[in-house]
């Protein structure tokens, strides 16, 4: 494993998505949890969510609707 201060912007969102991964499969929020606790923000969906967004949450508790273009970068839609 790298060490914390060689990781990069790109190891950092992997294991942000393994982590996800990981939840999902458990059927439970403490991947969610965990990675907020740990300065991270979050993607999730709820059932009135317009399609094509997410809802990005941040530690702090902010959440704004997201999109992703189809390179992958994120485009804010507003603050929540």
């Amino acid at each position: 494993m790298q060490a914390v201060n060689k990781r990069t912007p790109a190891d950092l969102s992997d294991e942000i998505w393994d982590e996800m991964g990981r939840a999902l499969l458990k059927g439970d929020d403490s991947a969610s949890r965990e990675l907020l606790a740990a300065g991270y923000p979050i993607y999730y969906s709820e059932d009135n969510t317009p399609a094509g967004l997410v809802i990005k949450k941040y530690p702090d508790g902010r959440r704004q609707f997201v999109r992703f273009t189809s390179t992958g970068d994120e485009v804010i839609i507003r603050d929540l």
